[in-house]
């Protein structure tokens, strides 16, 4: 589509809608094993698999909630396939013009936070691996500066560069990279799940831990209850849901790429229930076997690599992962906030630039490293604020625009969506309210009963969803001309 006369102010080469449009079900698939494949996705898998307490808890818990995924996934991608825009800028067709600036940034800040966190987890693979040597463990041991050893500090910022690496020439090189790596790591993921199975006598689905001790190194999965009983497997299920929070955002920064519609659907469906289904039984059957020969509860691959005779093996294994969570950090951390940041400032910020602030964000924050702790609680509150923005976007394109979206006007500061002074009044009311109950009030204050938390992105859905279309048949707004 060619725009006509654009406002500069809103208006940059990456903003505007895609031309090229050639990514097929394939690459579409890789945005989800990039995305997924990572240390803490591996973690997350293996604990829930565990706490279903059965292989059919686990298809019913994990598969049921990877039916919600995929459905919430085809919903921003189809917008993002027929608009061809990115999320900062589809949002503004509910936010208004200057208002998608608001849920550009909280999703720019998030990506942040987590970019850091991925690529400390990446540059800890690395450090399990080096410490197998007698020298370098001294050294991990005895140099501490920034809060972190000498060895953490030199490895994360070794990975953080490398990172950048990857998106010199734009999109195009983040598919390329994850059309190689995710299946890489399918691979990888399968011969240590094999090796451990021949290695315990067996693939089993029972695996044999103490309760308390499974629920002592699950804790960080948050799900409480015991293990296998209906409150646990909810519990399982929306943690599951709400893991993928950011990504509901902005997948329409990856579906605006796509060929067509069945691209995204078929790449959807593979990339996401068969793909997460899968990954979830091999993270959970493997860790199990590990369980049987180690003795030990291994939910970090790391860990069980570091275990390895083998150096070579050990190696493999390192880089595999490290890999697996560039992957995600790219897709997930990367991508986002380049298209938010330049969308705060086209003029002067584009792809590139938005990404570099992204990354250099994620270096400043290392000293303080806010993602280490409870990491439950840090993807609850994460989770919880991204939902009333999704539940606005959604009802708004599919309910109150009814799939019709004006692109040319998204690019004009005096249109269809400029609403009041380039905000829509309706869509910051619901934003707050919907973050009151979703975030605020369980995140910060002992109102809500404890169990409120793990739902909170679901509350922040319905609730910003709900509020947003009340208030657009109180307020209603001038349709959207087509173009």
């Amino acid at each position: 589509m060619e725009l006509k006369n654009p406002s500069p102010n809103l208006y940059n080469e990456d903003l505007a809608p895609a031309k090229d449009r050639h990514w097929g079900a394939f690459s579409i698939f890789n945005v989800w094993t990039s995305d997924v494949h990572s240390l803490w996705g591996y973690y997350l898998a293996a604990s829930l698999f565990l706490l279903c307490g059965s292989f059919l808890n686990f298809v019913v818990a994990i598969g049921l909630g990877s039916l919600i995924i995929f459905a919430l996934m085809n919903m921003v991608g189809y917008a993002g396939e027929k608009t061809g825009v990115p999320y900062p800028v589809l949002a503004r067709a509910s936010f208004g013009v200057w208002g998608a600036n608001l849920p550009a940034l909280v999703r720019a800040v998030v990506a942040c936070f987590w970019y850091g966190a991925q690529t400390a987890a990446a540059s800890g693979a690395i450090v399990a691996l080096l410490t197998r040597s007698d020298a370098i463990l001294q050294f991990h041991q005895g140099t501490h500066f920034l809060g972190h050893s000498g060895l953490e500090v030199i490895c994360y910022v070794v990975v953080w560069a490398l990172q950048l690496l990857i998106i010199q020439n734009g999109m195009e090189t983040v598919r390329k990279f994850q059309d190689w790596a995710g299946p890489a790591v399918w691979v990888a993921m399968l011969v240590l799940a094999i090796g451990l199975c021949v290695k315990a006598g067996g693939f089993s689905f029972d695996h044999g831990i103490p309760q308390a001790l499974l629920i002592e190194k699950t804790k960080d999965a948050g799900v409480s209850g015991e293990p296998g009983s209906f409150w646990a497997l909810m519990a399982v299920g929306a943690t599951w849901v709400t893991y993928f929070a950011a990504l509901y955002l902005n997948f329409c920064d990856f579906s605006r790429y796509a060929k067509n519609k069945d691209a995204v659907r078929t790449g959807n469906l593979w990339g996401l229930p068969v793909n997460l289904i899968l990954f979830s039984l091999v993270a959970g059957v493997t860790t199990i076997a590990a369980f049987k020969v180690y003795g030990e509860v291994l939910l970090h691959p790391e860990q069980i690599s570091a275990k390895f005779d083998s150096w070579f093996l050990a190696l493999l294994a390192a880089l595999t992962f490290a890999i697996a969570t560039l992957g995600i950090n790219v897709v997930a951390n990367f991508v986002s906030p380049a298209f938010d940041f330049a969308n705060v400032f086209p003029k002067t910020i584009d792809f590139k630039k938005g990404g570099y602030i992204a990354a250099g964000i994620a270096l400043v924050l290392y000293p303080f490293a806010p993602w280490e702790g409870n990491a439950a609680s840090f993807v609850g509150a994460i989770g919880s604020t991204m939902g009333p923005l999704l539940g606005i976007i959604l009802v708004d394109y599919y309910l109150i625009a009814k799939g019709e979206i004006d692109v040319q006007q998204l690019y004009q500061e005096e249109g269809a969506y400029t609403y009041e002074g380039g905000w829509n009044i309706n869509a910051l009311i619901a934003t707050g309210m919907g973050a009151v109950f979703s975030s605020i009030l369980p995140n910060f204050t002992s109102l809500m009963p404890s169990w409120w938390g793990i739902y909170g992105w679901f509350i922040g859905v319905l609730i910003g969803g709900a509020v947003y279309f009340v208030m657009s048949q109180i307020r209603p707004r001038k349709p959207a001309k087509r173009s």
